[in-house]
């Protein structure tokens, strides 16, 4: 039975049980096999962990595919930082979200909670380009006045 094929880009990262790889020329490979693993885009690097979103994700990234002993800590701090925010939002939706993702994770399948926290990105990413237009615009949002102009006649 053929293995999973993947075209790699020149540059693109892939991470197999805690090995990270990075291809240098642009690489067709095939996984024949059982491997954690994350490729390409999927691939959070430490230093683009800067949002509530994205620190769960490498937190998860790293509970899945990261060496054996980092596996432990990064559930652990996945486990601590989806709490910290599941407590923070009151929207029963993303409490719903934030407990899937943990029962995913727990339950080993760190792959499907990583696409449910991808969800939690592009959310995070929404209302920051929604409260950057509203900026923009002079929109008040929260915690912002609008300011009031008289005009004579």
């Amino acid at each position: 039975m053929p293995g999973l094929v993947l075209e790699l880009k020149q540059d693109d990262l892939i991470i197999i049980n805690g090995a990270v790889i990075k291809f240098r020329v642009k690489t067709r490979i095939e996984i024949n096999g059982k491997a954690r693993f994350l490729f390409g885009k999927q691939v959070l690097l430490p230093h683009e962990s800067n949002s509530p979103g994205r620190k769960i994700y490498f937190a998860l990234q790293t509970a899945y595919v990261g060496g054996e002993e980092e596996r432990a800590a990064g559930m652990a701090e996945a486990r601590r930082l989806i709490g910290a925010l599941r407590a923070a939002t009151p929207s029963t939706m993303a409490q719903d979200v934030f407990d899937r993702m943990l029962a995913f994770a727990e339950a080993g399948e760190c792959y499907e909670a990583l696409k449910l926290c991808r969800m939690v990105i592009r959310h995070e990413e929404a209302l920051q380009k929604q409260s950057q237009a509203n900026a923009e615009t002079d929109i008040p949002t929260e915690g912002r006045h609008h300011r009031q102009t008289i005009r004579s006649p």
